[in-house]
């Protein structure tokens, strides 16, 4: 079956709109003749091998890369006009998940959750506090807001840094790799964890990053495929997790 080019459509009713995209740094072009849509409660997969150019249309959406060409709109934003001081409110808009955790080794799991409040302008400590507990009681890790990160172990920082996605009620979900770093039955779980933020009632759109087939085999959902500089709609049984590597 010929590859499908992924549809455009204008940014109206969806939480991501790309057209005609061009991605790049300096010379080097990553991605080109990106046109892609994701609507509010859709997960996504996105594959394709180290260097193809995820992270880099991940970036793109919570404007670490700069969107020269093209038109793109991510949680409300046009990505063409965004300027340095709007980068920081994009970003409240989204929940950004790394594949290395990315928590402050020198505070304990409440006080990364806190120090990240503060840096987004929470001012009250009650309204504070109160919100972190609901973080932590939704990734069933209520108990654990005194524990540093060291104690903790990869899934459950995993989960600490997905609590910190959702600190601000976002609208979209950025996965990168989330699941690199750990087991099978943990990974197994994450994934469970995810999709239940997905399809809850006030459900996120998630674009997930992944090299691994068999979450994608076990927990199905759309996927997109970046390789040759392209994206293009995948369709499961065509896809051969073997060329992913």
């Amino acid at each position: 079956m010929a590859k499908e080019k992924v549809s455009a459509v204008s940014n109206q009713g969806y939480i991501v709109s790309l057209q005609e995209v061009l991605i790049r740094q300096e010379e080097h072009i990553i991605l080109r003749d990106v046109d892609f849509s994701v609507k509010p409660g859709e997960f996504v997969y996105m594959i394709g091998r180290v260097g193809s150019g995820k992270s880099s249309l991940l970036k793109t959406l919570y404007g670490e890369i700069p969107l020269r060409e093209g038109n793109g709109f991510a949680v409300g934003y046009d990505l063409r006009k965004l300027k340095s001081k709007d980068i920081p409110w994009l970003r409240r808009r989204m929940g950004i998940i790394f594949q290395d955790f990315q928590l402050l080794i020198d505070r304990n799991v409440y006080d990364n959750l806190l120090f990240v409040l503060k840096a987004t302008g929470w001012k009250n400590n009650m309204e504070m506090d109160h919100r972190i507990r609901q973080v932590l009681s939704e990734v069933d890790m209520v108990h654990k807001g005194y524990k540093m990160p060291h104690q903790l172990s990869g899934g459950e920082q995993q989960r600490i840094a997905i609590a910190r996605a959702l600190l601000n009620k976002p609208d979209l979900i950025l996965a990168d790799e989330p699941t690199g770093n750990l087991d099978p039955d943990t990974s197994d779980e994450l994934m469970k964890l995810l999709h239940q933020i997905c399809n809850s009632d006030d459900g996120k759109a998630v674009i997930m990053a992944t090299h691994n087939y068999n979450l994608i085999k076990k927990y199905p959902g759309r996927t997109v495929k970046c390789e040759d500089t392209r994206l293009t709609e995948a369709q499961q049984e065509e896809i051969d997790f073997d060329q992913l590597m």
